[in-house]
């Protein structure tokens, strides 16, 4: 069947156009290219944020779950024991700057900032830094280590930039 074209008011004239550019162009999907990569960067991400979390909550156990063992990681956690003693309440955040992949081993850049509150009245310490976190493993992802600015241990970052009291 023929339809003239003075027959189709403009505002329909466009809504056919419109409809045989999405039938011509089709809606492309997003296929993933490399789902095991894919896959153990999810299990990354999830591995971070449980770091983050068990920290946060001071969960010794937790945190300690996420380290290697293989790796250099015990000052790391002695650190992180002694913020969970000296701060009633831990509040920090990561941002993913770069991932780098290289067969069992990740690392990641991250940005970082928090707030340490001695006690449910102060006001906190806010910082922020950039952090270099060692990962290795496919199906566990675990810490093994980590440079930089770290977040963890800002219980001895306080007492290193708090002035001494001069000897009488």
């Amino acid at each position: 069947m023929f339809i003239q074209r003075a027959c189709l008011s403009p505002t329909l004239r466009m809504g056919w156009i419109l409809l045989l550019t999405f039938l011509v162009a089709g809606c492309p999907s997003k296929a993933i290219q490399y789902p095991a990569e894919h896959e153990r960067l999810l299990r990354l991400d999830q591995a971070l944020e449980s770091l983050r979390s068990a920290y946060e909550r001071k969960d010794r156990a937790g945190f300690r779950s996420m380290l290697s063992p293989m790796g250099q990681t015990e000052e790391l956690q002695r650190q992180a024991e002694t913020d969970f003693e000296a701060f009633h309440t831990i509040v920090l955040e990561f941002k993913i700057e770069r991932v780098m992949l290289a067969k069992d081993d990740l690392d990641v850049l991250v940005n970082w900032q928090g707030t340490w509150k001695r006690d449910a009245n102060d006001t906190g310490t806010r910082q922020r830094g950039h952090a270099r976190l060692q990962w290795v493993g496919t199906s566990s992802i675990l810490l093994r280590g980590a440079q930089g600015d770290l977040p963890f241990g800002m219980q001895t970052r306080q007492m290193l930039a708090e002035p001494s009291s001069p000897l009488r």
